[in-house]
């Protein structure tokens, strides 16, 4: 199981730095989402930082861009990183498409997965030089003249994650990418008797095994040096749960373990904009199901143990934290690289 890290300050000035920490202290991929910031800048700058951790999205949102876009920028951070980029893409849910970034949102699972297969004929276009033809439902690429066509890189297989929490997502991600980002609100139930089922129903249908297959994930953690430490950052990860809980998208997790008569009462709360009722209608066992506990000498084993023959990356998902926590986590690296 590999330790991953979501890079926490975008900064550009002090992304180099941040990236050579992140190496250093053993992490094996530094992270980057698209929330206030653009997902892709801060990862140019790592590539020439760091000389060996993997670079990657997780996620970048897939239906603000053209997937010619993506294609040139993930080419350029794939060559600049010398092969370690990994592509994360999202669909974002239908308020943010079309009211934050003003674009169609349109049956997201298929043209998610139809992005994907457009990204791999640009992509072979440019290394082997064949003709652009790509005629889907969504997209239609047609047209790549030498002059716009950057050429064949030594590292042409960017390995393409997407990120999924329903079956359709998951199946596609096993059909066609080489993983999936798990939503962090996630449980090992639902990992076993969901995620995986589907996600293997998507590889055989495409022919492929599950070797080279990869789960990645952040997973909530209740972590500290003390008792108080602990249980004020539990109350973080508690309202993080309830956001979560209270859209209906992430239901499957909740459905998995017959809570889904909680999902309308916390929705109903986060309109009302109840945020601490919504924190104390989650039980104990909802917590304890998402999330893993305990001090940052023991909590490396715990997720060790929790997610054996389930998830491949995780990183921690901390709603809390300061710049400092890198230092602290050195014996969790060291923990999680015996599996």
């Amino acid at each position: 199981m590999k330790l991953d890290v979501n890079l926490r300050d975008y900064d550009l000035q002090t992304v180099a730095e941040q990236a050579r920490q992140a190496e250093a202290n053993g992490y094996d991929c530094l992270w980057t989402s698209e929330t206030q910031h653009d997902p892709f800048l801060p990862l140019a700058v790592a590539a020439n930082a760091a000389a060996k951790i993997k670079l990657g999205t997780s996620i970048a949102v897939a239906f603000a861009r053209s997937p010619m876009t993506i294609a040139y920028t993930a080419w350029d951070l794939q060559k600049a990183s010398q092969g370690r980029f990994i592509l994360g893409l999202g669909s974002q849910v239908k308020a943010h498409i079309e009211r934050r970034f003003s674009t169609k949102f349109e049956s997201p699972g298929p043209k998610l997965r139809e992005m994907v297969q457009a990204l791999h004929a640009i992509w072979d276009c440019w290394q082997n030089q064949t003709p652009l033809r790509f005629d889907g439902r969504f997209y239609h690429f047609s047209l790549m003249t030498p002059f716009f066509n950057p050429g064949p890189i030594p590292h042409p297989r960017i390995p393409t994650y997407i990120a999924g929490v329903n079956a359709y997502m998951c199946r596609t991600a096993g059909e066609v990418c080489d993983g999936l980002h798990v939503h962090p609100f996630h449980t090992t139930k639902y990992l076993r008797d969901f995620v995986r089922p589907a996600v293997n129903e998507g590889l055989k249908a495409s022919g492929r095994s599950g070797d080279e297959f990869t789960y990645a994930t952040a997973c909530f953690v209740v972590t500290g040096e003390t008792e108080q430490e602990r249980s004020v950052n539990e109350e973080a990860v508690r309202q993080n749960i309830a956001f979560y809980a209270s859209t209906r998208t992430y239901e499957p997790v909740l459905a998995a373990h017959g809570w889904e008569s909680l999902s309308p009462e916390l929705h109903r709360k986060s309109l009302e904009g109840d945020w601490k009722t919504m924190t104390r209608l989650i039980p104990d066992e909802l917590l304890n199901e998402v999330a893993v506990s305990g001090t940052y000498e023991g909590i490396g084993k715990k997720l060790r143990e929790k997610y054996a023959g389930l998830l491949d990356r995780i990183a921690l998902y901390q709603p809390y934290g300061s710049a400092t926590d890198h230092l602290r986590v050195a014996a969790l690296v060291r923990e999680l690289s015996k599996s």
